[in-house]
C-alpha cells in the first residue's frame, strides 16, 4: 500500500427530513445564493424545504446549470455572487449543479478570469466561499470530494480541478428527494458511481485489502440495487443504499493508498464535450473497451474482479476476464445506457477528432502507469465502435 494523506471535513447530514437541519448549519446572518439546474426543485417540493430551512437570511437563487456546467453560465453566477455580496453558496442539485458551484466558490475570489483555475490545475485556488449541498441526484459523489468539472462552451473543452478550499462544509443526503428522477438519469447515476470504483480499483495490486474490499462491496451493490432502483423507484432502502454508495464511491476512501486509472475518464469527457453526450454515456462506451484493451495490464485486478464481484471462479482464465467485462457492459445496458458510440449516432468517423482533443490538450500518457497513449486511445474507441 502507498503512502497517503487523507482529510475529509464535509459532514453528511442522511435521511428523510434532513434539509430542515441546514438553518443550524448555515449563520443566520449570511447572505445565501442557492444554485440550482433545470427547475424539477420546484416541482418535487425540495425547493420550497430549502427556503424554508433557510428562513429569516438574505437569499437568493440562480437556476440553469447545465448538466455539464460551463463557464459562460457559471459566469453569470460569479457577477451575481460579486453584486449582491453573497457569503455562503449552496448548491441544490446533482453533481453537475456542485460542480458548478464550488467553480463560483473558487471564482469569486479571483482577480483573473476564472477559467484559469482550469488552465492553472487550481493552482491559483487559494480560498473560496463556503458551499453547502442538498444532493437530488445521486452519481459523482461531488457533494464530498474537492473536485469539479468545467466545460467551455465556446472552446468546446472540459477539465477538472481539484482544491481543498472547495470542500463542501456540510451535504444533505434524503433518498426521498431521488424518488421522481427519470429513468435515465437514474441508470447515468448508477453507471457514473460504477465507474467512479473501476477507476481507482481496476489497475494493479497495491496490497491494499481494506480498499479493494471496500470497492467490491460498492460494486456490488450497485450491481444488486440499480435495476431495482429502476423497477422501484420509491424503494427508500435502495435508494438510500445506492445514494450513500455514489458518495462512497469518491469521497476518497476507496482511493488512498492505491494507484489510480482516470483514462477512461479523460477521454470520455472529450467525448462529452465534442459530442453532447451524457457523461455516464461516454464512461460506459470507453470502460468495456479500456479493459479488454489493456486485459494483459489489468490481468490480475481483472481476475479478482471477475471473482469476487461476478462470482466467476473456475475455467479457463482469459474466458473469465472476458465474461466479467461483458457481464459489465450487460449491467450498463441493464441500466439503459448503451456502450457503443453506434448507440448514439456516432461512427468511426468521430474518432481522430478525439485522439486531437487528447494531444491538444496534453493527454497523451494516460492511466496508473502512463501506459494509455494516444495509439492506445484510437485502438479503445475503434473497439468501442
Amino acid at each position: 500500500m502507498h503512502n497517503f494523506d487523507f482529510h475529509n471535513p464535509t459532514r453528511i447530514l442522511f435521511g428523510d427530513g434532513q434539509i430542515e437541519r441546514i438553518g443550524k448549519l448555515v449563520p443566520s446572518e449570511a447572505r445565501v445564493l442557492v444554485l440550482y439546474g433545470g427547475g424539477s426543485i420546484r416541482a418535487n417540493g425540495t425547493f420550497d424545504a430549502v427556503m424554508a430551512a433557510l428562513a429569516g437570511r438574505t437569499v437568493f437563487e440562480f437556476g440553469g446549470i447545465e448538466p455539464n456546467p460551463t463557464v459562460e453560465t457559471l459566469s453569470e453566477a460569479i457577477a451575481l455572487v460579486r453584486r449582491e455580496r453573497v457569503d455562503f453558496l449552496l448548491a441544490v442539485g446533482g453533481g453537475s449543479v456542485i460542480d458548478g458551484t464550488k467553480f463560483v466558490a473558487a471564482g469569486a475570489m479571483l482577480d483573473a478570469d476564472p477559467w484559469t483555475i482550469l488552465e492553472q490545475h487550481a493552482k491559483n485556488v487559494h480560498a473560496a466561499l463556503p458551499i453547502g449541498v442538498v444532493l437530488t441526484l445521486p452519481a459523482t459523489g461531488s457533494e464530498m470530494n474537492a473536485a469539479a468539472v468545467i466545460t467551455r462552451k465556446r472552446t468546446r473543452e472540459k477539465f477538472a480541478f481539484v482544491a481543498r478550499s472547495v470542500y463542501p462544509q456540510f451535504a444533505v443526503l434524503d433518498p426521498t428527494r431521488t424518488y421522481t428522477l427519470p429513468a435515465r438519469q437514474v441508470g447515468n447515476g448508477v453507471v457514473d458511481a460504477f465507474v467512479h470504483v473501476m477507476e481507482q480499483y481496476m489497475t494493479v495490486p497495491a496490497q491494499a485489502k481494506v480498499q479493494d474490499r471496500f470497492a467490491e462491496g460498492l460494486l456490488l451493490t450497485l450491481v444488486e440495487d440499480g435495476p431495482q432502483a429502476l423497477a422501484l423507484p420509491a424503494d427508500y432502502d435502495v435508494r438510500a443504499n445506492l445514494m450513500w454508495t455514489a458518495t462512497l464511491a469518491l469521497n476518497g476512501l476507496i482511493g488512498t493508498g492505491v494507484p489510480q486509472d482516470w483514462s477512461t475518464h479523460t477521454i470520455g469527457h472529450e467525448l462529452t464535450a465534442l459530442y453532447g453526450l451524457d457523461h455516464a454515456q461516454t464512461l460506459a462506451i470507453v470502460l468495456p473497451s479500456m479493459l479488454r484493451v489493456r486485459r494483459a495490464a489489468k490481468r490480475a485486478k481483472l481476475l479478482q474482479y471477475a471473482a469476487r464481484v461476478w462470482d466467476l471462479h473456475s475455467g479457463d482464465e482469459d474466458a473469465r476476464i472476458e465474461a466479467a467485462i461483458a457481464r459489465t457492459e450487460d449491467f450498463f445496458r441493464a441500466m439503459g445506457v448503451g456502450t457503443k458510440l453506434s448507440d448514439y449516432g456516432l461512427g468511426r468517423d468521430a474518432i481522430p477528432a478525439v485522439i486531437a482533443a487528447l494531444e491538444a490538450h496534453g493527454m497523451t500518457r494516460m492511466g496508473e502507469t502512463g501506459e494509455v497513449t494516444l495509439d492506445v486511445a484510437r485502438e479503445v474507441l475503434d473497439g468501442a465502435a
